[in-house]
């Protein structure tokens, strides 16, 4: 069946969350928003393409950090609603220089940072 970036299910401002996880790890690294443009390019080239809110841009992830993320393989949730991208990380995915986004975690009623940032 031919894939169409049409058919996914966006929110009303015409986008849709992406999750970024390491394919040889199942690490999960961030997340962050695509619309139909920011997926069909993705898909054209193989690099992970973002819509930047802040900006109002498109973001190819690692372009100005050199921090890229080759995609392996695009998933679509059950509800077309939510995207998983199985990636090849090169180097730390937030803009933290931490690996991963998800740095902190909850533990009894306090928050605990769990990652420190890469060497650079």
């Amino acid at each position: 069946m031919s894939f169409d970036p049409a058919t996914l299910v966006y929110d009303a401002n015409g986008l849709i969350p992406c999750i970024a996880q390491e394919e040889a790890t199942g690490e999960v690294l961030m997340m962050a928003w695509m619309n139909a443009e920011s997926v069909a390019r993705t898909l054209e080239t193989g690099r992970v393409t973002y819509w930047s809110r802040s900006r109002q841009s498109f973001w190819v992830k690692g372009e100005s950090s050199g921090h890229l993320q080759e995609l392996v393989v695009l998933r679509v949730d059950c509800d077309r609603d939510c995207l998983l991208a199985l990636v090849r990380q090169t180097g730390p995915a937030c803009h933290t220089n931490r690996r991963s986004c998800f740095y902190t975690a909850l533990r009894d009623g306090e928050e605990v940072e769990i990652l420190q940032p890469m060497a650079g």
